[in-house]
């Protein structure tokens, strides 16, 4: 795997091509970073939209506005890292074009309960496909949230930054999504979720 080091150095080159109006070569330097992570971004895409086409149609657009933006880059992150971000806005503003509104998990009231071993059995293929229901459920972003930081062990720091969010209140925000997934399982009188999600909280 390239290092970070390596990667920043075939930005330096592409943007010394672009600088030099050269965009033909800056192209070719950058389809590199198009192979290698096109996969990554459909993928973070299709976990915001739901249609496979429009995913698709995001993560092209990522890659062309992050080449029209790449003198921007500073490299305080990785590219993936600054591509993930541009995907994030371009996956909200996909949403918010569409007018797709979703529950607001800060104005809903939240169970009691708090344990999730007293609420569930040990089911293990039943408790998976019951805690994928519920994760469905969520907002895309409050789904993304959760992807990034459980599923992708993601720091909170370098969520804050693609999600262009306070660290502080993205701690607060994923307690209350975790109490959320409880009270939709709840709810449902589903009580055998997977057992190794207990320790969301």
């Amino acid at each position: 795997m390239p290092s970070n080091t390596d990667e920043q150095e075939r930005i330096a080159i592409i943007k010394t091509h672009l600088r030099a109006g050269d965009r033909k070569s800056a192209a070719a330097g950058y389809a590199y970073f198009v192979k290698r992570y096109s996969q990554n971004i459909i993928d973070f895409t299709s976990r915001m939209v739901a249609n496979r086409a429009d995913a698709e149609d995001l993560a092209q657009n990522v890659f062309v506005k992050a080449f029209n933006y790449l003198d921007k880059f500073e490299g305080r992150s990785s590219f993936l890292t600054w591509a993930s971000r541009i995907a994030y806005n371009e996956s909200i503003n996909h949403l918010k074009r569409n007018k797709i509104h979703f529950i607001d998990i800060d104005s809903t009231p939240l169970s009691p309960a708090d344990d999730l071993d007293e609420q569930l059995s040990t089911g293990r293929e039943e408790r998976i496909r019951q805690l994928e229901a519920a994760l469905e459920t969520l907002p895309p972003d409050d789904r993304m949230l959760l992807h990034l930081y459980y599923y992708q062990d993601k720091p909170i720091k370098e969520i804050s930054y693609i999600m262009d969010s306070d660290p502080n209140s993205l701690g607060v925000r994923l307690h209350r999504i975790r109490k959320r997934l409880l009270t939709t399982i709840e709810q449902q009188k589903k009580y055998d979720v997977l057992k190794i999600f207990s320790f969301l909280l």
